[in-house]
C-alpha cells in the first residue's frame, strides 16, 4: 500500500537500499541538487532545503508514531536536509564562477565524505541533537552535521582559493 509519508521520509523509497540506507540517501542528495542547482541555483537549492526540513519534521513524526525506534534508518530524509546543507557552499561557488555542478567535484566530494563523518561519528552537537528524542531530534542532528561540513567545504575552497 502507497503511503506518501513513507515516500518521502524514505526521499522516494531511497531509504529501503542495503547497507548503509544513510549513504544511499546523502547520494540520491548531490544527484538531486545537482538537478536543483543546474535548474535554479544555489537560491533554489536553499529554499527546498527549509521545506524538506519541514516536511521531513512532519514526515518523521508519521512515520514513527507509536514505534519504539524513534529514528529508523529507512528514514533518510534527514540526509537529504543535512548533504544539501553540506553542498551549499559549491552551489554558492557556483553562481560567482558561471561554472556546472560538476566542475566544482572537489567540493561535491568534500561535502558528501564530511557530512557522512560527521553523521556517523556523531562529534558533540551532532551527538546532543541525537539523543533528543521525536522527529526534531531525527531532523536536527544531520542539520548541525551538514553546517559542520558546510564549513569543512568553504574552509577548502578558501584554502585552494586564498
Amino acid at each position: 500500500m502507497f503511503s506518501v509519508s513513507k515516500f518521502w521520509a524514505t526521499f522516494f523509497y531511497v531509504g529501503l537500499l542495503r547497507p548503509a540506507p544513510g549513504t544511499w540517501g546523502s547520494a540520491a542528495a548531490v544527484i538531486a541538487a545537482w538537478g536543483i542547482v543546474e535548474w535554479r541555483g544555489y537560491v533554489a537549492l536553499a529554499a527546498l532545503t527549509v521545506m524538506m526540513f519541514v516536511l521531513g519534521w512532519a514526515v518523521t513524526a508519521m512515520e514513527t508514531k507509536g514505534k519504539d525506534d524513534h529514528d529508523p534508518s529507512e528514514i533518510v530524509i534527514d540526509e537529504v536536509v543535512g548533504q544539501w546543507i553540506a553542498l551549499l557552499p559549491v552551489a554558492i561557488g557556483l553562481s560567482h564562477s558561471g561554472a556546472s555542478f560538476w566542475t566544482l567535484w572537489p567540493g561535491v566530494l568534500t561535502a558528501f565524505v564530511a557530512f557522512r563523518l560527521f553523521d556517523i561519528w556523531k562529534p558533540g552537537p551532532v551527538g546532543w541533537a541525537d539523543r533528543q528524542e521525536g522527529p526534531l531530534g531525527v531532523m536536527l542532528d544531520d542539520v548541525i552535521a551538514g553546517l559542520l561540513a558546510a564549513v569543512v567545504v568553504a574552509l577548502g575552497a578558501w584554502v585552494a582559493h586564498g
